[in-house]
This record gives C-alpha cells, sequence and structure tokens, in this order.
C-alpha cells in the first residue's frame, strides 16, 4: 500500500511538545524518568501507526509512561492530532527508524515493547528488516529490564511462524502463544485493539499473538 504524503507533516511534528526533537534523541538514554518527571515504568510500541494503541493504553494506564515510535511522518502526524485532541502527561513520540532503538533507551529501561501489525516484509532477503526478526531480537534485549517482556500480534501467519522460529536462535523464549486471540478468553482481557487489528478481525481473520522475553 502507497503512503499517502501529508504535506507539512515533518515541520508539524518537529514543532509538538508531544515528539521529542530529533537532536535531542541522543540525549535520551538513561533519562527517560527526566523526561517525564517520574520513575514510572516505560512502555514502547515500536512502529505505531496513528496511535490508536499507544494513546488508549496511556489513557487506560495512567502510572506507566509510554513512548510511541513511527518513521513516518505522515503517519506519525495522525498520533499527534489524537494527543491535541485529548493531552495525556504519560505519553511521548518519537520519529526515527527502528534500528537506532538501543541509542534513544539505556541498558535496563523499557518494561514492555509492543510490536502490533508490522510490515511482514515478505521477500526473503528482506527477513532482517523484519521487527521480530532475531536482529532486532538482539537490539531489543539490550534496553529490556530483567522481567521485560515483549507483545507481538499479527494476522500474518507467515510472519508469526518467522517470528517464533526467531526466538531461539537469538535466545529468547515464548510465555504465551496463541493462533487466534480473539478466541481465547484470558488473553483477550484487557486487549487494546489497533485499527488494524478491528479491520482485520472484522473480516473473520485470526488474530495471531506471542509475549515472549529474553532467556535467562
Amino acid at each position: 500500500m502507497r503512503l499517502r504524503n501529508v504535506t507539512g507533516s515533518r515541520e508539524m511534528i518537529a514543532g509538538s511538545p508531544y515528539v521529542v526533537e530529533e537532536e535531542r534523541q541522543r540525549q535520551c538514554p538513561g533519562r527517560w524518568g527526566e523526561i517525564f518527571g517520574n520513575g514510572n515504568s516505560i512502555h514502547i510500541e515500536i512502529g505505531m501507526g496513528k496511535g490508536r494503541f499507544i494513546h488508549t493504553m496511556a489513557k487506560e494506564h495512567p502510572d506507566i509512561n509510554y513512548v510511541g515510535i513511527e518513521k513516518y511522518s505522515s503517519v506519525l502526524i495522525r498520533a499527534v492530532e489524537k494527543m491535541e485532541a485529548e493531552e495525556l502527561a504519560n505519553l511521548k513520540f518519537l520519529r526515527m527508524e527502528a534500528e537506532d532503538i538501543a541509542s534513544v533507551f539505556g541498558p535496563g529501561e523499557v518494561e514492555r515493547i509492543y510490536l502490533n501489525f508490522s510490515d511482514p516484509w515478505p521477500k526473503d532477503r528482506h527477513a532482517k528488516r523484519r521487527l521480530p526478526s532475531r536482529e532486532f531480537l538482539a537490539r531489543y534485549g539490550l534496553i529490556l529490564k530483567p522481567g521485560g517482556r515483549m507483545e507481538f500480534k499479527t494476522d500474518n501467519r507467515a510472519l508469526f511462524d518467522f517470528a517464533l522460529d526467531e526466538l531461539e536462535p537469538a535466545g529468547w523464549e515464548a510465555e504465551e502463544v496463541t493462533y487466534d486471540l480473539h478466541g481465547d478468553a484470558r488473553l483477550m482481557e484487557g486487549n487494546v485493539m489497533t485499527e488494524y487489528e478491528e479491520k482485520f478481525s472484522s473480516q473473520g481473520n485470526p488474530i495471531y499473538k506471542y509475549v515472549v522475553h529474553p532467556g535467562i
């Protein structure tokens, strides 16, 4: 799907108080408590899209600090608009490439990572670009605190199978795995749907999910 460009979105994002400026991102590791003004846990969503999921999570859990990460200005601007309509003190945004994640969070600074309906990058030569790949798991392991978890949801069975296969080589372990999230009453408890999840599930597509953590 071709991304529609939003004229002026990069400039609007640069001037938003909800977005950490790109020139300040390298100063963030170890300082997120200072940025939020408290010592609450940090949860992040990588590839947050228009921000529905993370905005809802931040609203429902005011005692947790959330950081939404998105590389496309034309998408991130929609999340910024949500914040302008309903400001939340415990939510910040970053416009950045996911590959640089370990440069903006310090070791053990993040308690939970969310990946929701990530780009499947279907060609084999692009496997390293997939957000649940072993290459990205290595990056996540650097910033997760002991006992931290990563959650991944998708409607793409091939990507989900790939993600499961990547765990052992990366030294990660699965805690929860379901091939039908919406049919699992326990795992659906507290589930917040993204725009994609609502669309795909309404079409009868199963939603796959795992919860994983680095091995001991």
